[in-house]
């Protein structure tokens, strides 16, 4: 009976439980995030070189302004 009125009072430690959901939950996040953009890219490479230079992009530029890339290297010019 000691040991179960002892250990009844504890807490699961949070980097037991907490750190493990976290990372799942990052995975998780990483994989959808990846999957919208692989999805982006896609339907990008799928517009005609007009449609794509409307929104100011060329095809070579597709991945780069997907991943982020493209905005950063923009900025450095204004």
């Amino acid at each position: 009976m000691t040991t179960i009125s002892q250990t009844a009072g504890r807490s699961l430690s949070p980097s037991s439980s907490g750190g493990f959901f976290s990372t799942l939950a990052n995975l998780a996040h990483a994989l959808f995030d990846r999957l919208e953009r692989r999805s982006a890219v896609k339907t990008l490479n799928e517009l005609d070189d007009h449609a794509l230079r409307d929104i100011g992009i060329t095809r070579s530029q597709i991945e780069d302004a997907v991943y982020g890339q493209f905005k950063a290297e923009l900025t450095r010019y204004l």
